[in-house]
């Protein structure tokens, strides 16, 4: 009997019923002396104990300039304590928090301000290239002048206050310290009352998903999404209170939010932030006197760790385990990662900010081979099918089609976005990923690519992913990209970017004699191209549109 590819994730264990404010609270009860957070660049510790008074004073500091259940509350700002504060504390309240990226600019920020409708916003100091408050003030001209914690504006109808993590005082603007200790008059039973009227399937957070082409999508998560999603991520680790996981990824983003902070909290273990903004060395400082036994990130993280010319200087013994994640995970980097690391335990997470993250990860358990080469298994309380992407029917075991969730984890939709929801989540509650995809006999899933990555030569389907692994066997390559090019004859011709190994050269002919005889004569790149980096957005992921429209436009094929 011919079986199809798709699979359910079964489970001992039920979902978590909370909200993260009763998770929070559930694990400081548990472990209240646990380290619950190591800021290193801004020397702050805190015990789970220390981390929950700072939370609820900046709770009620929110009730106090009146934020009610379901307002927005925007923070803009890179990795530090304050911001797993503004975590919970929203989740405490019932307020969606909205995860704005720090490298926007002006135009970026007022869409996601305007979009969510933030009635206030939490910004950074100043950053090496961006002026938090600058930008605030070129936005919003009247703050500049105002003299109250609050404000109303023509600009931002629904935006009232603006908090800066600043240590300078600003006109118009609330100081977080000045913040903080506005929820003193606010006793801590209203807390509680606000509280008792949550509910785990309520909405609390919106992420905008960096996508390539049209506005940026607001994915709209529940407690339950997210809280259960950090759970499971790191119960399939083995994380325990125990644990202390290095987490270089951005907080803005669900891989640090989620599978960082709320997976740490959900079992009692320490989040540690080396910096704010990724940084080879400072990472490995971190795992090194920390004595870390978890370490996140998304590849080019690992790339940069691995090629550090000072790597060897630190004791990275203590590590175990960890996700690598965010984009697709070249086997050698695995292998490379699992033996020069010590991250002998290492998995892969696959999935997408609209599915909490996480749909599948690799266990522990598994076979070598299986672990470095697929992105796992299914998540409990979670169900995948692999679909033609015509026809919709669930394509039979080794066949490639589009992955698609169904479970707890699926978002509530794109926040003010009826039509783009519709696009992507169906009558049946299917998440529709974008993903090509894989299903083995035994479940476990090999994501191919991207149905728009998919280059098309003269009929015959190439899949990109496939080409890069091949290119990642030459020992002097350190990163490579494959992408389609416009052509007159056949469609789509192959394109690849790659960066060598410091003091390392190729040539393109070497390139193509490489890949001769070993990989299939269509599959060849046409176009060889070598870079000393490449673009990436800030979640490490690389920007292959960028890419696709430079070369065209080299090539004289953008007119």
């Amino acid at each position: 009997m011919k079986k199809y590819s798709y699979t359910s994730g079964t489970s001992d264990e039920p979902l978590l019923g909370l909200t993260i404010g009763g998770a929070f609270e559930e694990t400081v009860s548990r472990f209240p002396k646990n380290e619950a957070v190591v800021s290193r660049h801004q020397n702050i510790r805190y015990t789970y104990e220390q981390l929950e008074i700072r939370v609820n004073q900046c709770a009620k500091a929110f009730l106090s300039i009146d934020i009610k259940k379901g307002d927005r509350v925007g923070i803009c700002a890179p990795n530090c304590v304050e911001w797993l504060i503004v975590q919970i504390a929203t989740a405490k309240i019932g307020a969606i928090l909205v995860n704005i990226n720090p490298s926007y600019r002006t135009y970026e920020l007022e869409y996601a301000l305007n979009h969510s409708g933030c009635k206030s916003i939490v910004i950074a100091d100043k950053s090496k290239h961006i002026d938090y408050s600058e930008m605030m003030y070129e936005l919003i001209p009247i703050l500049k002048d105002n003299l109250l914690p609050t404000f109303d504006c023509d600009e931002f109808p629904l935006l009232k206050s603006v908090i800066s993590l600043s240590k300078n005082n600003l006109h118009g603007i609330l100081m977080w310290e000045e913040f903080i200790d506005m929820g003193i008059r606010i006793d801590y039973h209203e807390l509680e009352k606000r509280q008792s009227t949550l509910s785990f399937d309520d909405p609390i957070n919106i992420q905008f998903t960096s996508g390539t082409t049209g506005s940026p999508k607001g994915a709209t998560l529940s407690h339950h999404n997210i809280l259960n999603n950090g759970y499971f991520a790191t119960k399939t680790q083995r994380i325990t209170e125990k644990d202390k996981i290095v987490i270089p990824v951005p907080l803005y983003h669900c891989f640090g939010m989620v599978l960082g902070n709320l997976g740490c909290i959900s079992q009692g273990a320490t989040m540690i932030y080396p910096s704010e903004t990724f940084d080879a060395e400072t990472t490995l400082k971190a795992i090194s006197e920390e004595k870390a036994t978890a370490l996140y990130g998304v590849p080019t993280m690992f790339f940069a760790e691995l090629d550090h010319p000072n790597r060897k200087k630190y004791d990275l013994s203590s590590l175990r385990t960890g996700i690598m994640a965010g984009s697709l995970c070249p086997t050698e980097l695995m292998k490379k990662v699992q033996s020069e690391m010590n991250l002998t335990e290492m998995g892969i997470g696959y999935g997408m900010t609209e599915t909490s993250p996480l749909s599948t990860q690799t266990r522990h358990d598994t076979s070598f081979e299986k672990r470095v080469s697929t992105v796992g298994k299914i998540l409990p309380h979670t169900e995948i099918k692999i679909i033609h992407p015509e026809t919709h029917q669930v394509v039979p075991i080794g066949e490639t089609g589009e992955l698609c969730t169904r479970g707890y984890c699926v978002m509530l939709g794109y926040w003010n976005d009826p039509v783009r929801t519709k696009e992507s989540i169906d009558s049946a509650g299917w998440m529709h990923s974008g993903d090509l995809a894989i299903m083995d006999n035994e479940g476990y899933i090999n994501i191919v690519g991207r149905i728009k990555d998919m280059i098309i030569r003269g009929g015959e389907n190439i899949y990109p992913k496939v080409i890069e692994e091949f290119l990642y066997t030459h020992e002097n390559i350190k990163e490579v990209s494959v992408f389609g090019i416009p052509d007159e004859k056949l469609g789509e011709q192959v394109c690849v970017w790659i960066q060598m190994q410091d003091n390392y050269k190729l040539t393109e002919l070497e390139v193509k004699e490489y890949c001769r005889g070993k990989i299939a004569h269509y599959t060849i790149p046409y176009y060889v191209k070598f870079v000393h980096e490449f673009p990436m957005t800030v979640t490490g992921k690389i920007r292959k549109v960028e890419m696709r429209e430079a070369m065209k436009e080299e090539l004289g094929l953008s007119k």
